[in-house]
């Protein structure tokens, strides 16, 4: 399974400034030797005045950008570990979708071939609800539950993980988890 890279359209399109121009002007700021943060505090003083959100779209060009010169990969962190994320829409309120991922996961302390380390922490706000967890292979899950209409979107985004290739087993595992939920 492939990891999409950064969408250098939606770049384009949101801050009025083509690719290359972007790549120049980062060049230009000596942005090849920038670790992530500069980097991303360089690419947001470049953004224009009028753009709503340049924060995000600042972390977005320092992406795409680490990912031109090939300083990381498409899904990998700044730090080299990777992440990824699935999703799924429930039809259930909060408290009704974190009830059917916990029955989904039930009492399990093995995950993909991979121990639950401590207990996973549930929490919640007006908002949201959480399912945290750490396993023995250093990695991290985060399940949010947010609202969607009348439903919920449940999305588990997993984190800390060595390669693109555990990304792609973690991925299906979770699917398989909110497939189960959502019946």
């Amino acid at each position: 399974m492939a990891i999409k890279g950064s969408n250098i359209d939606a770049i384009t399109k949101a801050t009025g400034t083509g690719w290359e121009q972007w790549v120049g002007q980062l060049d230009a700021g000596g942005a090849r030797e920038l670790a992530h943060k500069p980097l991303a505090s360089l690419a947001y003083e470049m953004m224009p005045a009028e753009l709503s959100n340049p924060g995000w779209w600042a972390q977005s060009v320092a992406i795409a950008y680490e990912q031109h010169i090939g300083r990381r990969v498409p899904g990998q962190s700044s730090d080299g570990t990777f992440k990824g994320s699935v999703s799924a829409t429930i039809a259930a309120d909060l408290d009704g979708a974190l009830a059917r991922w916990m029955d989904a996961i039930g009492a399990q302390t093995d995950f993909n071939g991979t121990q639950l380390v401590g207990e996973a922490a549930v929490s919640g706000s007006e908002r949201w609800r959480y399912w945290k967890a750490e396993f023995s292979d250093g990695s991290r899950v985060s399940v949010n539950i947010s609202p969607k209409g009348d439903k919920a979107s449940v999305s588990a985004e997993h984190s800390r993980l060595v390669n693109p290739q555990v990304l792609d087993g973690w991925k299906s595992f979770w699917r398989q988890i909110l497939a189960t939920a959502r019946d």
